[in-house]
C-alpha cells in the first residue's frame, strides 16, 4: 500500500492524533508523534459513544446519522473502550419540549442503522436496530419498581428497575427513552493507544516534547522542539495539526487563516455509598444549555463513582468558558484562570463548590443521589470548536494549505472518519496506494492483552490523581437487549 517514503509529523497525541498515529503507522507509514504532556489522551473528557447524538436536541438530523456511522466505525476500531450498559432519557416536568419530540428522530436512527447492518453484519455493534430503543410508560415504570435489581441486567427491563426504584416518577414526563448509546472509557483508550504505538516500529512517539517553531521551506517542513532540555530540528514531508484546543497557536505560527473558538467544559467525579452495589444505565435528564434548569448527564462507573454533567454556568459550563479567535490572531485565548486550571491545578474550594452543585442537580431527579459526595478532582479540559456554532458536535479534518491536514474533531466518535480523509488525500498525493482507503487496519491494537490494557489504564488514572475505578467498565461484554 506504501508507494512512497516520506515523513509524517503529527502534533499532539489526543483521540485525534494518537488515532491517526496508528493507523498511518499500521500501514507501514513513517510516522513522528509529538505530545506535550508525558502520556497520550490527557485532554477534555468524554464518557459517550454518541451513537446517533441523542444527547443533543438542538442538532440537525444530518448530524445525528452521521454522528451513527462515526460511532459504529468508533466501535469497530476500539471495541474494548466501550461500557456496554445503554443510556435513558428522561425530560422532566419542566422542560418545554415533550419526549414525543425525539420519536421521528429515533425512528430516523432505526433506520439509517439497519442500512449499516444490511451494508456490512460487522457493523451491528449496538445490537438489534428493531432494539435501538424502548420506551417505558409510567405504569411500566411502577411495575419494574417492585422487581429485584440484578447484578448483571440482561435485559432493557432489568437495566430500567434501577432506575424506576431512584428516580422521582412525578418529576418525569413519560415515557422514558432506553437508548443504546454505550459509554466510552477515556483511560482504556488512553492506555490502548500508548500500547498499540509502543510495539509500531514505524512510530516514533515523542512524550514530553514541546514544540517551539514550525517553518516550511519549498516543500519540506522545519520542525523545532526541545525534548529533555535538548532543542531538535527535524524535517518532515507532511504536518498533520492535532493539537486540539491549541491547533490556533500552531497555525499563528503558520499564517493560516481560521474560524474557531474554544470552550473550557468540566465534568465532576462523585462517590455514592450505597448499601449495595447497584448498576445504573446512564440517565440523560434533557434541559435548556445554559440556564438552572440545564442537561443533567448520571454517567456511572465501577464501585459507586459517578461522572456528572450539568450544563448550567455554575457546574459544567462557565459563563466567559467560550472564546473566538480574532481578525489577528488564530488561537483564541481563554481566560488566565481556565488556563491556570489546565496548565497547574483546581483550587479545593471549586471542586467541592461545583461537585456538590452537580450532585444537587442530579438529586432534584434522583433523591438519595443527595448523599453522594466528591470522588476526586473533576474530569476537564478545552474544546475546539470549528467555526462560529458552538451546538456543532460534527466536526473532522480540512486541508488549508498544501502538505498540511488540520483535525478539528468535536467528538471523539468522528476520529475514523478523519483518518479516512487523511488517507484519500495521501492517496492523491501518491503516498498510498488507493487499496489503503477503507482499510481501518487494526492489528497493533488487536494484539493488545486485557491484562496489559486494564493494568496500564488503572496507572494512568491514578497517575493522573484519579481513583482507579475510573480505568474499568461496568459492562465489559456485549448484552443482549
Amino acid at each position: 500500500m506504501l508507494k512512497k517514503e516520506v515523513k509524517i509529523a503529527i502534533v499532539g497525541g489526543g483521540v485525534a492524533g494518537a488515532t491517526t498515529a496508528i493507523s498511518l503507522g499500521q500501514l507501514g507509514m513513517n510516522v513522528t508523534l509529538f505530545e506535550k504532556e508525558s502520556s497520550l489522551v490527557s485532554g477534555p473528557p468524554f464518557c459517550h459513544l454518541h451513537a446517533g447524538g441523542n444527547l443533543y436536541r438542538e442538532i440537525s438530523d444530518e448530524q445525528c446519522v452521521t454522528l451513527l456511522k462515526q460511532s459504529i466505525d468508533f466501535a469497530k476500531f476500539y471495541p474494548f473502550v466501550l461500557d456496554h450498559r445503554p443510556t435513558v432519557i428522561a425530560l422532566p416536568t419542566t422542560d418545554k419540549g415533550s419526549p414525543q419530540d425525539l420519536l421521528p428522530r429515533l425512528k430516523l436512527l432505526v433506520k439509517e442503522y439497519d442500512k449499516l447492518i444490511q451494508q456490512d453484519i460487522k457493523n451491528k455493534v449496538l445490537g438489534e436496530s428493531q432494539d435501538y430503543y424502548k420506551l417505558y410508560d409510567k405504569e411500566r415504570l411502577e411495575t419494574l419498581k417492585k422487581e429485584k435489581v440484578p447484578r448483571m441486567p440482561k435485559s432493557s427491563d432489568e437495566w430500567m428497575i434501577s432506575v424506576a426504584q431512584h428516580i422521582d416518577l412525578e418529576k418525569i414526563q413519560f415515557p422514558l427513552i432506553l437508548v443504546q448509546e454505550y459509554g466510552l472509557n477515556l483511560f482504556r483508550l488512553a492506555s490502548s493507544a500508548k500500547l498499540a504505538l509502543d510495539n509500531l516500529d514505524s512510530v516514533q512517539l515523542n512524550l514530553q516534547t514541546s514544540l517551539t517553531n514550525i517553518t516550511k521551506d519549498a516543500q519540506k517542513w522545519q520542525v523545532t522542539y526541545q525534548k529533555e532540555k535538548m532543542k531538535e530540528v527535524e524535517t518532515f514531508d507532511y504536518l498533520i495539526n492535532a493539537t486540539g484546543f491549541r491547533t490556533g497557536y500552531i497555525e499563528d505560527m503558520l499564517n493560516i487563516p481560521c474560524k474557531r473558538m474554544v470552550e473550557f467544559k468540566a465534568a465532576y467525579v462523585s462517590k455514592w455509598e450505597q448499601e449495595e452495589a447497584i448498576l445504573f444505565p446512564e440517565i440523560i435528564f434533557h434541559g435548556e444549555r445554559g440556564t438552572p434548569r440545564g442537561m443533567g448527564q448520571f454517567t456511572p462507573y465501577p464501585n459507586g463513582y459517578f461522572q456528572l454533567h450539568g450544563m448550567t454556568t455554575d457546574i459544567t459550563l462557565y459563563e466567559d468558558g467560550l472564546a473566538s479567535n480574532t481578525a489577528i490572531k488564530c488561537q483564541p485565548e481563554l481566560k488566565e484562570k481556565f488556563m491556570t486550571k489546565i496548565e497547574k491545578q483546581w483550587t479545593q474550594k471549586e471542586i467541592e463548590e461545583r461537585t456538590q452543585n452537580a450532585i444537587g442537580h442530579l438529586a432534584q431527579f434522583i433523591p438519595a443521589f443527595k448523599s453522594a459526595t466528591v470522588g476526586s478532582k473533576p474530569l476537564f479540559g478545552a474544546q475546539q470548536i470549528p467555526g462560529d456554532d458552538p451546538s456543532l458536535r460534527v466536526a473532522e479534518i480540512s486541508f488549508p494549505i498544501a502538505n498540511y491536514a488540520r483535525c478539528e474533531i468535536v467528538k471523539v466518535s468522528s476520529a475514523i472518519d478523519m483518518v479516512e480523509a487523511i488517507i484519500k488525500e495521501f492517496v492523491k498525493l501518491d503516498y498510498l496506494d488507493a487499496s489503503a482507503i477503507g482499510k481501518n487496519i487494526r492489528k497493533y491494537l488487536e494484539d493488545i492483552s486485557e491484562e496489559d490494557l486494564s493494568d496500564y489504564a488503572e496507572v494512568l488514572a491514578v497517575e493522573r490523581s484519579y481513583p482507579a475505578s475510573l480505568a474499568h467498565r461496568n459492562v465489559k461484554e456485549v448484552t443482549l437487549f
